[in-house]
């Protein structure tokens, strides 16, 4: 636990040499461990420091009750993270929801940031889909959890009663529905373009940045990740085909050796 503003905030810190900050998405029930389970050894093993916080109002990160959530306190945290963990310049990847935190950050700070990886990526206009529509909607269920699950994978044989019931439990765990119900209350569209940086300051971003979109997906449409690839002009775009919105679970080696690959160029 590190203190950030005065909120406990939970962050997995691995391994030694050059740091990555791994901010995760929103889904209900959502923490740094299950987005990037897969994630953190393999970059511990490449020779990176590892930083995956639980972001404000996910896991065990809980901000005071009435707490205004929206992206300008999301990225203020996570450089929050990063000061007090004495981190002056981070590799920096954002998966989804955590793609429009990091995309944004980058930009407000781009002191902060040496190179950038968005998976998935909220962070500019499209239209609300109804996979989104269901995950910022989601009421508590088993049931309800396994159809969203359905709806991030491609590959259903990745989508088990049990770990539905893992992802359940984890949803209203000390009031994390409460908190994830105040995120994006509907009419959600308003949420899209809430999380979304202006175009000219995308266009700004100087830092690499490698572009990763499962082309199934049904959550974020891959044309967000075709717009930033034209937006961000020292970028790489890598699109997998029968992939959904977990890419770092379908493609876990190919997404990893991407990762490794692409950070082991700043040294």
């Amino acid at each position: 636990m590190v203190s950030v503003g005065g909120v406990d905030t939970w962050v997995h810190d691995l391994g030694a040499g050059a740091p990555v900050m791994l901010l995760h998405g929103s889904g209900p029930g959502v923490s740094a461990f299950a987005n990037w389970r897969l994630t953190m050894p393999a970059l511990v093993a490449a020779g990176n420091r590892v930083i995956a916080p639980d972001q404000l109002g996910f896991g065990q990160t809980v901000p005071p009750a009435g707490h205004d959530y929206g992206l300008d306190s999301w990225v203020e945290h996570a450089i929050g993270v990063l000061d007090a963990l004495g981190l002056e310049r981070v590799g920096l990847v954002g998966n989804s929801f955590g793609g429009a935190v990091a995309l944004a950050l980058a930009s407000r700070h781009p002191e902060r940031v040496e190179r950038l990886v968005l998976m998935g990526s909220v962070g500019v206009e499209f239209e609300l889909t109804p996979g989104l529509d269901a995950v910022w909607g989601y009421e508590p269920s088993v049931e309800a959890m396994h159809e969203l699950l359905r709806i991030f994978a491609y590959d259903q044989s990745l989508v088990s009663g049990d770990l539905a019931k893992i992802r359940y439990e984890a949803s209203i765990a000390d009031g994390a529905q409460d908190r994830f119900g105040a995120m994006f209350p509907a009419p959600r569209q308003r949420w899209v373009t809430a999380m979304a940086t202006p175009e000219e300051q995308i266009r700004a971003v100087s830092q690499p940045a490698l572009i990763v979109h499962g082309r199934d997906d049904q959550v974020i449409p891959l044309e967000t990740s075709l717009r930033l690839h034209q937006l961000l002009d020292d970028s790489e775009l890598h699109v997998f085909g029968r992939c959904g919105h977990w890419t770092q679970i379908e493609r876990t080696a190919q997404f990893n050796a991407l990762l490794t690959r692409f950070f082991a160029q700043t040294s």
